[in-house]
């Protein structure tokens, strides 16, 4: 045997935040079905047919990106991260976002029917903003299907892994957001925000991962210029799904600005500097970021509605039977 293959080994650290992700990692995980979304069907009831609409595709949209990254994007960077204790990261995170892709059919389910279910995902399929987000970051995944891709191949992929992760959601989590904020929708919103959580851990670390990688290439200014590039050009795509998501609700200025600050933070977290001026997120949606606004259940420690028993006891006849000898 030519090839000698390694173990992973915990108890010498490759880096300086390895160890610190898988943690965090770990203290985050959840799963779609500790959550209880039927609780917003009165609220789905309350809220107009254009809202309804947008929320829909919003969501579909959501789980078009997610089964990207969870399909293709990351098991693609996975085989080209040298560090072991990386890839066991990253082969984690693959897993969250196929959960998360799951957790939006666990909202739709609640105010959507079979039919409106099928209507969304072939507009999904028909979408030609959100086919070309798609199609744009997978060329860079594919790009690094082969044994030997240069370093920067990899790193764009990485960078289009973080562009993704950091900015490309974030049209499709702010109705969610806006409606939690204002008091409906809050339990779906729920698992909104646990994704959310996900994705911010899964930018930040991707991006480290890339920064190392960007250390080591000769030619950093054209690269760096290569992802600016990216970025304006998934932009100008992202505006235009705005527009057509959500001009009938009277929103496409404010979450054009919520575009542009999750620009930047996905800028910041591949160490460049912010390039986009935002003049104030609405702070109606970052009243849907805050779980203080919401009840917390102390015993699971997961979020506000939380509801799912992991230890179930059943009734016994003898449970219900009183001690005649007990004086009442």
């Amino acid at each position: 045997m030519s090839k000698k293959f390694t173990a992973v080994n915990w108890n010498t650290p490759e880096n300086d935040y390895a160890l610190l992700f898988w943690e965090q990692n770990i203290k985050q995980f959840w799963i779609d079905t500790e959550y209880i979304p039927s609780k917003d069907i009165d609220s789905w009831k309350r809220i107009s047919p254009e809202i309804k609409e947008a929320y829909k595709k919003a969501l579909g949209g959501l789980t078009l990106l997610d089964t990207l990254q969870s399909h293709t994007g990351m098991p693609k960077i996975i085989d080209h991260i040298t560090c072991l204790q990386n890839k066991a990261v990253l082969s984690y995170m693959c897993m969250m976002e196929a959960i998360h892709a799951k957790s939006y059919s666990t909202i739709f389910s609640t105010v959507s029917s079979t039919a409106e279910i099928n209507e969304i995902f072939s507009w999904v399929e028909e979408n030609k903003h959100l086919q070309f987000k798609a199609a744009t970051i997978d060329a860079f995944y594919r790009a690094i299907d082969k044994e030997n891709p240069t370093d920067e191949e990899v790193y764009m992929a990485i960078a289009a892994s973080v562009l993704l992760e950091s900015f490309l959601f974030y049209s499709g989590f702010f109705l969610p957001l806006w409606l939690c904020g204002q008091g409906e929708m809050v339990a779906s919103a729920d698992i909104i925000k646990k994704i959310i959580a996900d994705e911010s851990i899964h930018g930040i670390f991707v991006g480290l991962i890339g920064q190392d990688i960007f250390k080591k290439l000769p030619n950093q200014a054209a690269v760096k210029e290569r992802v600016i590039a990216l970025l304006h050009h998934l932009y100008e795509n992202e505006l235009k799904y705005t527009e057509e998501v959500y001009t009938e609700v009277g929103l496409t200025a404010d979450v054009k600005e919520y575009v542009r600050y999750n620009a930047n933070k996905a800028l910041m977290n591949l160490g460049f500097d912010a390039i986009f001026e935002v003049k104030q997120v609405n702070p109606i949606v970052l009243n849907g970021l805050n779980t203080e606004t919401t009840q917390h259940d102390f015993f699971s420690k997961k979020s506000t509605n939380y509801e799912k028993s992991t230890e179930i006891v059943h009734l016994k006849n003898e449970d219900f039977e009183m001690d005649a000898t007990v004086n009442i």
